[in-house]
């Protein structure tokens, strides 16, 4: 009698944890599962966002969903909106989750943009800290996933971030979106979306017109 007793508390446990994580799974958004079916979740995030971002680029190109855009697609800073409300802040922040390359990363993540206290959907009035850097992935590292994230914040906010311009990768090289998220204790993202790049001919060219120098790997 115990023993059956025994097994069948050990069935029900096992149905428990399976039914939870299938519930889990299931209740998932499509962004969610998308992010973590390509290793965006975890390696940038513990937890996916609720919606898709709208992130457009010059020429009417999104970047949505991993599409592979050319570096000289991505140059310039692209056209991101959101519904918001008129009285929330956001902050919104765009990595390369693969820097230096994916196989053998020397640092977590490549800081290619971050704008915090944004009015709304107005990201032009944000305060922008790390100015846009478009991709530039190195020779021969393969396929970069490129992420950006919106996050509400919970209010106006004091950010202890020094403001880095386009020509200098200090604070970039090292960046965690975990790290600044748990820092500045902004919650799981409210959207987002990621783009894909590799190294082109391009690329040495845009490098020396934006950031003269090696950036330290």
């Amino acid at each position: 009698m115990c023993i059956k007793r025994f097994w069948l508390l050990s069935l029900c446990a096992s149905l428990a944890c399976y039914a939870a994580g299938h519930a889990t799974e299931d209740s998932e958004t499509e962004v969610s599962k998308f992010l973590r079916h390509l290793d965006v979740i975890p390696d940038v995030l513990d937890m996916g966002p609720q919606e898709f971002l709208n992130v457009t680029y010059a020429g009417n190109i999104r970047a949505d969903r991993g599409v592979e855009l050319q570096p000289m697609q991505v140059r310039d800073k692209p056209t991101v909106n959101w519904i918001a409300g008129k009285d929330n802040y956001y902050t919104l922040i765009m990595v390369d989750s693969d820097w230096p390359n994916k196989e053998h990363p020397k640092r977590t993540e490549f800081l290619h943009w971050l704008v915090v206290n944004i009015p709304g959907s107005k990201l032009e009035m944000g305060d922008v800290r790390a100015s846009y850097v478009g991709a530039m992935p190195p020779k021969k590292s393969g396929l970069h996933r490129y992420v950006l994230l919106l996050y509400k914040q919970s209010e106006h906010m004091m950010f202890d971030f020094d403001k880095v311009p386009n020509h200098s990768d200090q604070g970039r090289t090292a960046f965690s979106t975990k790290q600044f998220a748990k820092l500045y204790k902004l919650k799981v993202p409210l959207a987002g979306n990621f783009f894909t790049s590799s190294w082109s001919s391009d690329v040495p060219a845009l490098h020396k017109a934006i950031m003269p120098g090696e950036i330290k790997t």
